[in-house]
């Protein structure tokens, strides 16, 4: 028997597809995706093979990028009641001394630095969120049982509870886990390490200290982490030692045992559950494959230690659902979609490797090695350089692209702003005080301080944009807003409130800068300048990618 999918769920009466986009699982990543999605119009159908959500916590760290992409799909509202903002990260040693101290309380992108948080929750207001479309459908209970592709679109047969279901879409994303079936289907390589050890994650409701922050207790013996979470719920996790099990772990004299290092009365704690996990630290050899992309875990999974598995995931929705957006609605070259593993792998890899050694630093395989630590952290603490280094959490390596949609400066920059994520402070629109993102929402900007962003273009240039669905923002200080102006028609003007956003043009020779959906810098340049920026920018979103792809090797198509 063949499962009929209702008429609500196609693209249209005659359309040989079942959806624009097809994603498989209903992770967050996944779920973010659809959002996103959902709002540009698209049609999406999530097929996931459980017959719900997953339920068990998992990650418990959301950072300001990821609040970000919250606030992108309209739901930042409803998942901070579940977060716990500035939350620090206290690396202990055996004896309780505090040797790195990270507390980032900047808030550069409109969010707190580092939050904790729920994620059963936050995976909750992201489905949720789906109700809002008509155009995104979730399917549970589809187990994907294979796929394929052609140049038009790609196929899957799945078993449901039903019998045997066939969809169609133009595009399949994969955020199916670290043990894709996606990914493996199509012969990509997952290269990296497992982690030799194994740590037991024990949560417990009615937190029984109640101190608030992540304690990561670099203990010879048997190392551990207790993390204050919203809600009264408390996460402890221990290392497994050689020679222990699971089963032997979970039963409740071995959890009592675990719990005395880090409570008085261990028979008294409210144990939630339990679970064993394996560390590993492994990259996907591509993001892409013809009409087949990977996101999050299916993509790349790293160790737990600075929090940035599921934040990782989040900036690969950021990054990848505008581009898909554009291509499906035709208004971007398919090669656009080429420029998501060249923007993304590197910095994945990159977080991987961060997460890798903070593991190091909490677990180090040589007794002498915690020493060696515990002796220079000491020192490198009174240095108030390295100080601020940690608390401000400057070793967290930022994302940056040097190829992609984006033009770099002809002028030689120390640091250029292209490629980076931009500022999002508070700015003044009439009598609203409204962060950044709020004026601009889920499309291209072209942002001007003090000038028309709009003098700069020709006729046919702005047209182009206009196409786009730009917005062009001119910033003032605020209280230049009470002043009569002459504006263009469609001149968004606004005012620095805080003065940051003059701050950041003066760093730079320019008064203009293009932003991306994602929010980040795809160039800058003077009103003399942006016809060409923009020309460039245009051919970068189409016809520049094929050429920097053509000499690639062909993929493979499963």
């Amino acid at each position: 028997m063949t499962a009929t999918i209702p008429k609500t769920l196609t693209s249209g009466i005659d359309s040989p597809f079942d959806a624009d986009v097809i994603i498989a699982g209903a992770g967050p990543v996944g779920l973010m995706i659809a959002n996103y999605l959902g709002h540009c119009g698209v049609e999406v159908l999530v097929v996931e093979k459980l017959d719900t959500l997953i339920d068990y916590p998992r990650a418990i760290g959301l950072d300001d990028e990821s609040l970000r992409a919250f606030q992108a799909v309209d739901l930042a509202e409803q998942v901070l009641p579940h977060t716990t903002p500035m939350h620090a990260m206290r690396f202990l040693t055996p004896k309780g001394r505090c040797f790195a101290d990270i507390q980032p309380n900047t808030e550069e992108f409109g969010w707190p630095r580092r939050n904790a948080f729920i994620q059963p929750l936050a995976d909750r207001v992201l489905y949720d969120g789906l109700a809002r479309f008509d155009n995104v459908k979730v399917l549970f209970s589809r187990d994907l049982q294979e796929f394929g592709q052609d140049s038009e679109g790609v196929w899957l047969k799945m078993a449901t509870p039903d019998g045997e279901e066939r969809l169609r879409a133009r595009y399949l994303v994969g955020c199916d886990g670290g043990n894709s079936l996606v990914r493996r289907t199509l012969d990509i390589s997952f290269d990296g390490k497992t982690a030799p050890n194994q740590w037991i994650v024990i949560d417990v409701r009615n937190d029984p200290l109640g101190t608030p922050n992540v304690y990561m207790c670099c203990d010879a013996e048997r190392p551990y982490v207790s993390a204050a979470l919203p809600h009264g719920i408390r996460r402890f996790e221990f290392m497994v030692m050689p020679g222990e099990t699971e089963e032997q772990l979970s039963q409740p004299e071995a959890l009592q045992r675990l719990l005395a290092k880090v409570v008085p009365d261990p028979t008294r704690v409210d144990v939630i559950r339990q679970r064993v996990y394996t560390h590993n630290a492994r990259l996907a050899g591509e993001f892409r494959n013809g009409r087949v992309l990977l996101a999050g875990d299916a993509a790349h999974i790293m160790p737990v230690w600075q929090g940035q598995g599921y934040n990782s995931g989040m900036r690969d929705a950021s990054n990848l659902a505008w581009k898909l957006a554009l291509a499906v609605k035709g208004l971007a070259g398919d090669e656009l979609l080429d420029t998501y593993q060249q923007e993304r792998r590197d910095h994945a890899r990159a977080m991987i490797d961060l997460s890798v050694t903070a593991g190091h630093v909490l677990a180090p395989s040589k007794k002498w090695q915690a020493s060696l630590r515990d002796g220079i952290s000491w020192l490198l603490n009174y240095l108030p350089p390295v100080k601020r280094y940690f608390l401000e959490m400057r070793f967290k390596p930022m994302p940056q692209y040097h190829q992609g949609v984006l033009v770099e400066s002809t002028q030689p920059l120390k640091q250029s702003p292209v490629g980076k994520l931009f500022i999002q402070p508070k700015v003044r629109q009439g009598e609203q005080v409204l962060l950044l993102d709020e004026v601009i929402g889920r499309r291209f900007a072209v942002i001007a301080w003090g000038t028309d962003p709009c003098y700069g273009l020709s006729t046919e240039e702005l047209a182009h944009w206009q196409r786009l669905g730009t917005c062009f923002i001119q910033v003032v200080p605020s209280v230049q807003l009470k002043a009569k102006a002459c504006l263009a028609e469609g001149l968004i003007r606004i005012g620095d409130e805080s003065g940051r956003l003059k701050e950041w043009f003066g760093l730079y020779p320019a008064s203009i800068a293009v932003l991306r959906p994602d929010r980040f810098v795809a160039g800058i340049a003077i009103p003399q300048t942006l016809e060409t920026l923009c020309q460039q920018l245009r051919q970068a979103l189409r016809a520049n990618i094929q050429s920097q792809s053509a000499s690639a090797a062909p993929r493979k198509v499963a």
